[in-house]
């Protein structure tokens, strides 16, 4: 199961972090993996569900991304 889903019960209550987020994008680099190796073999119907999953981790990182306020960096010298 995506370390993205998150039960209803449960949502806004989960901390989001570095080994989540680390745990996150190695899961979807598995699931690009199984994305092309069944396009490959020309089952794409098969991996439709993984498309799916791949889909809502990335809208999950997209709304952590537009919540996180901007950090300020420092030029580099």
């Amino acid at each position: 199961m995506s370390v993205a889903f998150v039960p209803e019960r449960l949502r806004g209550k989960a901390e989001v972090n570095q080994d989540t987020l680390q745990r996150l994008l190695e899961e979807n680099d598995q699931l690009i993996r199984c994305i092309v190796e069944y396009q490959s073999k020309g089952r794409a119907s098969d991996c439709v569900e993984y498309q799916h999953i791949l889909h809502r981790n990335l809208i999950y990182l997209a709304t952590i991304a537009d919540a996180t306020p901007p950090t300020t960096q420092k030029p580099a010298d």
